[in-house]
């Protein structure tokens, strides 16, 4: 199967399946001498984990990960690590009726139709447990890019009709409420209408945000590399987000450009800017404002509602879907979102280092 690599200079491959043996990620690129252990990155795979909330999937498992190759006393190496997470709660028979047909919303029937076969325990592939790879890679990319004076911060901004209120912002929230809110009060009334969601045998979608602070200027490329190119990619191919936008997002269709453009400002002998309608990047290219961005993330496609489908033998059946289920997918996708910006911008960060002769004459020279 092709389509499980991503990055150039950073670059990680992700392997494994839901109700396989484990999963895992391998990292080819990662500079030499990062301090690193499996801490910083159970730090990460912590947050996605199943089973921590009423909100969240009841399969529980610790998700451990283990590094197998790539550091030395507690320091990157410069060769390929390799991290795995052992699989613990596999209950395949849970699936096994699936195998005859297609559930709803999920990828069983394009994927028959690619491969001729499929892994129907939970997904295989398309499981939302193939995340562990990213998430895992991740929190080594956030780790890099905090070397550099980067730090990404991801949030849930809404489930369903529930939206967070700026005015509330509190940055601990989000690792203290089932919701991954940022704001309290809305993360009771995201738990009330979930609550309901569940007792009619439903599921929620919402929105995550993320922002990214300490980016420099001149990060991305003007045609086929933009940085928010790259960044709406490694959003989008998360299995569950359906949108992504940037800045004022969709809304700038509606906007004039005289509310729309950014005025630039020079304070200390620095540019900068008055507004930021463009989330942080112009023409491809990020400007050394805040980058902003949202994820659209929908329902949960596996209800325990009965739904219509047809079978493989093409027959009009009626279904109710059993397993271990998410209500709502975006709190533990949360910290998915903010793991794949990382791998992205370590990789736009490397990328640029070649984008000028007076960097590698620098760098040279400074070695020497």
């Amino acid at each position: 199967m092709s389509g499980s690599t991503f990055g150039t200079f950073f670059r990680i491959s992700t392997w494994g399946e839901s109700h396989g043996k484990a999963l895992g990620v391998v990292i080819d690129g990662c500079p030499a001498g990062l301090p690193l252990g499996e801490e910083d990155i159970q730090e990460y795979l912590n947050r996605r984990k199943p089973g921590q909330t009423r909100i969240s999937t009841p399969r529980k498992e610790d998700d451990l990960v283990e590094i197998l190759s790539g550091t030395f006393e507690g320091l990157t190496t410069g060769t390929p690590i390799s991290l795995m997470v052992r699989n613990t709660s596999q209950k395949s028979r849970d699936y096994s009726e699936i195998a005859s047909y297609y559930r709803p919303g999920h990828a069983d029937y394009t994927f028959d139709r690619k491969y001729g076969f499929r892994d129907y325990r939970g997904g295989g592939r398309s499981s939302g447990r193939e995340t562990i790879g990213r998430v895992a890679a991740g929190a080594v990319a956030a780790k890099i890019l905090k070397e550099l004076g980067i730090e990404l911060l991801a949030y849930t901004k809404s489930i369903g009709p529930v939206q967070i209120d700026e005015n509330s912002f509190h940055k601990e929230a989000i690792l203290q409420t089932s919701t991954c809110m940022p704001d309290y009060e809305a993360d009771k009334k995201a738990v009330e209408y979930l609550s309901s969601c569940m007792a009619e045998k439903d599921s929620a979608g919402g929105v995550i945000e993320c922002r990214i602070t300490g980016v420099p200027a001149g990060i991305g490329d003007p045609v086929f590399e933009k940085l928010d190119a790259g960044l709406a990619k490694a959003i989008m191919s998360i299995g569950a987000v359906k949108a992504f936008e940037i800045g004022d997002g969709c809304q700038v269709s509606t906007a004039n450009g005289s509310y729309n453009n950014d005025s630039f400002i020079s304070q200390k002998g620095t540019v900068t800017k008055k507004t930021n309608h463009a989330g942080g990047i112009l023409g491809g290219i990020s400007d050394g404002d805040e980058i902003i961005f949202r994820a659209y993330i929908k329902p949960t496609p596996s209800i325990f509602k009965e739904q219509e489908t047809v079978n493989k033998n093409g027959d009009n059946i009626q279904i109710c879907i059993k397993g271990r289920h998410d209500p709502v997918i975006v709190p533990r996708a949360v910290v998915v979102v903010e793991s794949m910006a990382a791998l992205t911008l370590a990789d736009a960060m490397m990328a640029n280092m070649s984008s000028r002769i007076s960097y590698l004459r620098d760098f040279y020279s400074h070695e020497q």
